[in-house]
């Protein structure tokens, strides 16, 4: 567990992730088609490293969402600052204060149409959406957000990277259960410690937010600070 973080410390002080977060870049990463030019709908879950130090060990994580023949996106961001859920305050796939962002899930066409509607209820109906729910460890954060939503879409078969510390908080109160793509289970003690055993998530040991672990579907290793070491999440 030590020995990930503290390769995770040596390149964050070894970067550029150390600039003035207030200056960093915000701009277009390139991930997506302009809109009004690619008709069908579309789902995107994005993941980049967080600002500054905290950047060491874990990512945020946001949504983006359009309808068949829609002329915009829509990006849904769980945040630290104002309104926990935060719409469109960012341009889609933009960099995350200077950090180009991975693709995590990639949905299009009829299947994303369908699923749309799953998603804007989880978003319309979250229950940690108040001044002040917002907690960055051990949850609920930005990551808890977003695994709420792979929770209530099973189809989606997402797994978040085991950089997104938070997203093994028990927001729904349960501490033991079958994971969000119903292929395996897991145990959780209130975020702090847990394990999670299924195929598409593969097998997690959670240990104070960090996450080591193995991929058996999409061989990698998962290491905390690190992350994936192996093939990418993303399609």
């Amino acid at each position: 567990m030590l020995v990930p973080m503290a390769v995770s410390a040596v390149q964050y002080l070894l970067g550029d992730r150390r600039e003035n977060w207030q200056t960093a870049d915000r701009s277009s990463a390139g991930l997506l088609t302009n809109a009004s030019e690619h008709t069908d709908a579309v789902v995107r879950v994005f993941a980049a490293r967080t600002v500054r130090w905290r950047g060491i060990f874990a990512v945020h994580t946001w949504i983006v969402v359009k309808e068949r023949g829609a002329s915009r996106y829509s990006r849904y961001d769980y945040t630290a600052w104002g309104e926990p859920i935060r719409i469109d305050g960012f341009q889609a796939d933009g960099r995350w204060f200077g950090e180009i962002p991975e693709t995590v899930v990639s949905v299009d066409g009829p299947k994303a149409e369908a699923l749309i509607p799953k998603i804007r209820s989880v978003i319309e109906t979250y229950k940690f959406r108040a001044n002040g729910d917002y907690s960055a460890w051990p949850g609920p954060n930005s990551n808890t957000f977003i695994q709420a939503i792979l929770d209530a879409v099973p189809e989606l078969e997402a797994v978040l990277p085991p950089t997104a510390i938070g997203k093994d908080y028990p927001y729904h109160g349960n501490w033991v259960g079958f994971t969000s793509s119903r292929t395996g289970v897991f145990a959780s003690l209130g975020g702090y410690l847990g394990l999670t055993i299924g195929w598409i998530e593969g097998i997690e040991l959670n240990f104070f937010g960090g996450v080591l672990g193995l991929d058996i579907r999409r061989p990698a290793l998962k290491l905390p600070g690190v992350g994936r070491l192996g093939r990418p999440l993303g399609p």
